[in-house]
């Protein structure tokens, strides 16, 4: 399956997103791997996972960049080696990244109805306006999280304590959520998009007026 998806956020912002339908031979075609990047592909236990791994790298590709442009901090955050800014996620059959100029994360996540179950872990303001039975908006909210938690990079960060999603309506396609933490509060500016049972959702800061 070529490229899915692709979003143009801003003049210099950009989503990606493949539906994962090759086997693994047919994803390591086309691509070029680093050792390192072959000793992680290795070490994974999962098809499915190793199907994502490569399905970035080929992200990566329709990007114009290569598997030698992409390291890993110590902390495991992505980053280009052009200095710009990348975030990256995959889940099941689809994988997904963000590319911009300014910091951003992005999450993918099925649609199921096991979120419910945990929904207390993750949301506390929210309850206020969320119902809780609506599976497509619980993942939204997740993906929201997720994305939150990938870019303000913080160690110790939870969902449920330290982030606040603004109400919105599923229509909406956009949100607004705050981060607060030891101190410091940023706001958010988030979009999200749904396709065939997944939900997808990615943040940059919000440069409005606060």
């Amino acid at each position: 399956m070529p490229l899915f998806k692709t979003i143009t956020v801003s003049n210099t912002t950009k989503v990606l997103i493949w539906k994962i339908e090759e086997g693994l031979e047919a994803l390591e075609r086309g691509v070029t791997l680093t050792e390192n990047c072959r000793l992680r592909l290795a070490g994974m236990k999962s098809e499915i996972h190793q199907r994502g791994f490569l399905s970035v790298r080929h992200l990566l590709k329709a990007a114009g960049y290569t598997s030698h442009d992409l390291f890993y901090d110590l902390q495991g955050r992505p980053h280009l080696r052009d200095g710009r800014h990348i975030s990256i996620t995959h889940s099941f059959t689809f994988s997904g990244i963000i590319i911009s100029d300014e910091p951003v994360g992005i999450d993918i996540e099925k649609q199921r109805s096991k979120i419910g179950r945990i929904a207390s872990k993750f949301i506390d303001y929210e309850f206020g306006f969320l119902d809780t039975t609506q599976v497509r908006e619980l993942t939204v909210v997740w993906c929201i999280k997720e994305s939150l938690y990938k870019l303000f990079a913080t160690e110790g960060l939870s969902f449920r304590e330290h982030t606040r999603v603004i109400p919105f309506t599923l229509d909406d396609h956009r949100a607004k959520a705050w981060v607060k933490y030891k101190g410091k509060m940023e706001k958010y500016h988030l979009e999200y998009a749904e396709f065939d049972g997944f939900t997808a959702s990615w943040a940059l800061r919000d440069r409005t007026k606060q």
